[in-house]
């Protein structure tokens, strides 16, 4: 929290030259690009629920409780006073306050009570909201959000589950679904052995019933205080999924036991556990022997949480180097007012707000899936997306800590964490090897996906030189089928970039656009921030950037 009237006049000096405490930030009235896109992207009819979302992210208390949720980690109780096996996993009370804000404003929910109405759009602008904060917090909203796709190829589980899982409400308590005011989601496939390879899992499933008894274990569990979980396990017909809850139906504890918890680099508010499975009780989703055809949906909605995420996490880390520099002096001028420093913040100001732009973009195709042009966007879209905006953070939130020099590299300042966490989008649901080998398998099965690609740029033509050649060359390298599985990430770059030009020279303000194609695409991306080249307007981007 803010302290009250803090003493500047010390015996030994006087401090000055500091920025002030930020205080409470308005996510949604201080970001113009947030603003921009989401009415760009067809979603301007949720602006209000997006304002009160970015007024209440944007608190100083929801600052607070984040930073408190990350500095006192949960912690394993796998077994209570007497001995007895409870399996649980217990968060300081600042988590609990995240996640009833969270929850309040439908993170984990709000595409569903919005279908085709840009529901998925807005679901993608909350994540960026909320991401500022925290992201820890995040992973069971997304899990809830995206797992819904699958449960409807249940209905009889639907039936049971969709109305705890549309709930509003935050119910921490570890009873029997059935007896709480609202439930999430999680969801668990990898295994020791096979990683990201989920047919090489050997959790098996044996029938019992209308139900079956899975056995065998999970490296990674995310949120494992979740009220069920879908996973996948072996039967005789193939991989399958599985609904399993942390209660059994008649009232006893599921045979879900932790093993440890992860000590993860980031995202440490949120338990990841280790998970053996001993008989428990699941019940199937979807055909058996299908089950990675049941997640696949449910895959993708959690990418598209990631580069939402992620690009809300540039966002953040930006609007505090925007701070920073704003407030500080050095050699008789502000920070900001430093040419230097002015190339470094508008070239994070472009990043940041490419990255949105092609997020909202790949949500607004998966709110038209019965447009066939828009599905084929949506088939490969998340993977590209997640690829390309992920694998970015990284560098933005580095370089926005080191404008603030040593300041920043201090736990006391919101970058460290931000730091950690932004790796993570990255590496869940699917490495960037992976991203590369979905988007090349997706143009195998359907040739028609590049084609709708191009189409999607074809309109952006001659906006740009650089533009019209980075479209030129993504053709190029994808007509040269030799090898092409080894340039696949080299693809996938450009498939983002193209797209993210496109956008924003159909879309966005020209000074950003003109930036865009004359720092990313007409020289090869990857150098430092702070090299934009001459004759650009800076002050535009800058002043865009800025809160307020």
């Amino acid at each position: 929290m803010i302290p009250r009237a803090p003493t500047a006049d010390l015996p030994t000096h006087e401090v000055l030259n500091t920025p002030p405490h930020m205080g409470d930030q308005d996510l949604w009235v201080g970001d113009r690009a947030l603003r921009h896109w989401v009415r760009a992207m067809g979603a301007g009819a949720h602006a209000d629920h997006l304002a009160a979302a970015g007024r209440q992210a944007g608190l100083d208390a929801t600052l607070d409780a984040a930073t408190q949720a990350n500095r006192f980690p949960p912690e394993l109780r796998a077994f209570d006073r007497y001995g007895m096996r409870i399996d649980a996993v217990t968060f300081h009370p600042a988590w609990h306050d995240l996640m009833a804000r969270f929850t309040a404003h439908g993170l984990h929910n709000y595409a569903w009570h919005h279908e085709g109405h840009a529901g998925h759009t807005a679901q993608a602008a909350l994540g960026y909201l909320f991401a500022q904060p925290e992201g820890g917090a995040l992973c069971p909203m997304a899990m809830t959000y995206s797992a819904v796709p699958a449960l409807r190829a249940a209905p009889a589980i639907a039936r049971d589950w969709l109305p705890r899982l549309l709930s509003t409400t935050y119910d921490p308590r570890d009873i029997p679904a059935p007896e709480k005011s609202g439930a999430l989601l999680g969801m668990f496939m990898t295994e020791k052995q096979g990683g990201s390879d989920v047919r090489a899992n050997t959790t098996r499933a044996v029938c019992d019933g209308d139900a079956y008894r899975l056995t065998g274990h999970k490296f990674f569990c995310s949120a494992p205080m979740c009220d069920a979980f879908l996973t996948l396990a072996q039967t005789d017909a193939g991989p399958s999924c599985f609904l399993m809850p942390r209660w059994r139906p008649d009232g006893t504890r599921n045979a879900l036991h932790l093993q440890r918890l992860k000590d993860k680099l980031g995202n440490r508010s949120n338990a990841s556990a280790e998970i053996e499975l001993q008989g428990a009780h699941g019940l199937m989703v979807g055909d058996e022997g299908r089950g990675i055809r049941t997640i696949i949906d449910m895959v993708a909605l959690n990418r598209m949480a990631c580069a939402s995420a992620s690009a809300g996490i540039m966002r953040q880390a930006l609007v505090q180097a925007l701070h920073h520099t704003a407030h500080r002096s050095a050699f008789q001028k502000r920070l900001i007012d430093q040419p230097l420093m002015r190339n470094v913040l508008a070239d994070l100001a472009i990043e940041a707000e490419a990255a949105l732009a092609l997020a909202l973009r790949v949500a607004r195709a998966l709110d038209h899936l019965d447009n066939p042009a828009e599905a084929v966007l949506a088939r490969i879209g998340p993977a590209v997306a997640k690829y390309w905006i992920c694998k970015r953070a990284p560098g933005v939130t580095y370089e926005a800590m080191e404008c603030h020099g040593g300041p920043g590299y201090i736990e006391d300042s919101i970058l460290p964490r931000l730091y950690r966490e932004a790796p993570v989008n990255s590496i869940w649901e699917g490495s960037g090897n992976i991203m590369g080998l979905d988007v090349l398998r997706a143009l195998h099965r359907a040739p028609d996906t590049i084609d709708a690609w191009l189409d999607e740029l074809a309109p952006a033509r001659g906006a740009h030189p650089a533009l019209d050649a980075a479209i030129d060359g993504l053709k190029d390298a994808l007509a040269d089928r030799d090898g092409l599985e080894g340039q696949m990430r080299v693809i996938t770059e450009r498939l983002a970039l193209t797209m993210q030009g496109a956008l924003l020279t159909r879309h966005g303000p020209p000074e950003l656009a003109d930036a865009f194609c004359a720092s990313r695409l007409a020289r090869p991306p990857g150098g430092a921030y702070g090299t934009l080249p001459k004759g650009l307007d800076l002050d535009a981007i800058l002043a865009r950037a800025r809160p307020g």
